[in-house]
């Protein structure tokens, strides 16, 4: 099993929220499939660089793609969301650069409050 491989226990929990194959179609595995999606999104890799253990990568291309245009992975979500509401804890370490001169005003300048009170 690859570094990105799903786990046995995982791929139970998954398999049965896949679509099932149209009778008297050949399809490759969806395990090996999801597999090489998973790879692509966890790596960040072209899809052309997608090793050949996962297969052909317009195929795997195509799979995700559609399932995506379906809904397949939102369901998919959704559903291990689900089981595992612990696993929804999500932290936002997002760094945006920005002009050196973007931090301050004009120095010395004064604040204003938006409202005024007067004093009888």
């Amino acid at each position: 099993m690859a570094r990105y491989d799903l786990s046995d226990e995982e791929w139970r929990l998954v398999e049965p929220l896949l679509p099932k194959p149209g009778k008297g179609r050949h399809r490759v595995d969806d395990r090996r499939v999801v597999n090489g999606i998973f790879y692509v999104l966890r790596t960040g890799a072209p899809w052309r660089d997608l090793p050949e253990r996962y297969g052909p990568y317009t195929t795997v291309y195509n799979r995700f793609n559609r399932w995506a245009k379906r809904g397949i992975w939102l369901k998919v979500f959704a559903e291990l969301a689900q089981r595992s509401p612990q696993s929804l804890q999500l932290i936002d370490s997002s760094i945006v650069r920005a002009h050196q001169h973007a931090a301050g005003g004009k120095r010395g300048a004064r604040i204003t409050p938006l409202a005024v009170l007067v004093a009888d």
